[in-house]
């Protein structure tokens, strides 16, 4: 998450003040940074706004990779250019991206930048470089929901309600939230879920209960918790034949997934998801296009806005669970 100063401590090094972890799970560092000119095929962006990401989170608490500046679903407008550079010009708007679409290589690995629409509001549609365009996608491109079908969703956060947005709008017929969050429940109304369950306030199984909801098992799942252990009961949760469960959650502990191997000789299927399978530059433009026709929800996702220098206050609120979204304000 950087900002730029008015000052130039060299020519074409930028000095910036940056939030900086440099320990796991203890507060950031609010710095000053220096940030290099672009070199041949980069661009310079300024960050305008930052929405707070749960794998942010998880990398901040979890991971051992420090210093570390965090802020990848972010939208900002290009400062500079480098050589070679012709696809973006100074004063663009666009949304940073963590996977590429060179369309060259087999496989994109580096993150990109996508160029939008200066008129839509940059402190809404940062949403759509990460969290909310992984949900929507992930129910559109990964299980491509039919209509009518029935859905589960495990967590209810940004990713998971916006799973939930995506199969109401092709058409889903029940879609299940769990979480363990009782607050969750009405809210998530909003973005489709039909019925909310609370595991802590079952005596049977999670996925018997859904199994009883649903007739037999739902015929999509999703778990976008993190929890790798969750992936066999959102696998169980499926109906026997079809059942489709995707994966989405970033876990902070034991990344391995177990199984029976029983679970998949009954017909059930188990695929991951890398940002919803939106290939970011021919499509995320097309996703702004929908939020400005009001044909996607997006603000609904922000609970909390904050000035930059309140950035540990973000962290907290997304570490204790009482906020979806919180978007980071830049100063101008």
């Amino acid at each position: 998450m950087q900002m730029s100063l008015p000052c130039v401590k060299q020519p074409d090094v930028i000095t910036c003040k940056a939030a900086v972890a440099w320990e796991a799970g203890k507060p950031l560092v609010i710095e000053e940074v220096n940030v290099n000119p672009p070199q041949a095929m980069e661009i310079r962006i300024k960050v305008v706004c930052t929405s707070l990401c749960r794998s942010d989170i998880t990398a901040w608490e979890s991971q051992a990779i420090f210093p570390r500046i965090f802020g990848h679903e972010a939208t900002g407008i290009v400062e500079s250019v480098g050589q070679g550079v012709t696809e973006f010009t100074e004063g663009d708007h666009v949304l940073t991206v963590f996977i590429g679409e060179c369309g060259k290589c087999r496989q994109c690995t580096s993150g990109c930048a996508v160029k939008i629409s200066s008129v839509v509001p940059l402190e809404k549609v940062c949403l759509l470089s990460c969290g909310v365009a992984a949900g929507l996608g992930a129910a559109w491109n990964v299980a491509d929901i039919s209509n009518g079908s029935s859905v589960v969703i495990f967590g209810l956060g940004t990713v998971g309600l916006s799973v939930a947005q995506g199969a109401k709008l092709r058409g889903a017929s029940q879609i299940i939230g769990v979480d363990t969050n009782p607050e969750k429940g009405e809210n998530a109304k909003a973005f489709g879920i039909t019925a909310f369950i609370n595991p802590h306030d079952s005596k049977d199984p999670i996925q018997q209960v859904i199994k009883n909801l649903t007739d037999g098992g739902a015929d999509y799942s999703f778990e976008c918790i993190g929890d790798t252990g969750m992936v066999t009961t959102a696998l169980q949760a499926c109906c026997d034949g079809w059942g489709l469960t995707v994966t989405l959650g970033v876990p902070k502990v034991k990344p391995e997934v177990t199984a029976h191997y029983g679970i998949f000789l009954t017909g059930r299927t188990l695929k991951g998801s890398l940002f919803g399978g939106w290939k970011p530059k021919s499509d995320l433009p097309s996703l702004v296009d929908m939020y400005t026709k009001k044909e996607i929800q997006v603000d609904e996702y922000i609970t909390h806005n904050l000035p930059f220098e309140d950035v540990n206050k973000a962290f907290n609120l997304m570490r204790e669970g009482k906020c979806l979204r919180c978007v980071i304000h830049m100063a101008k």
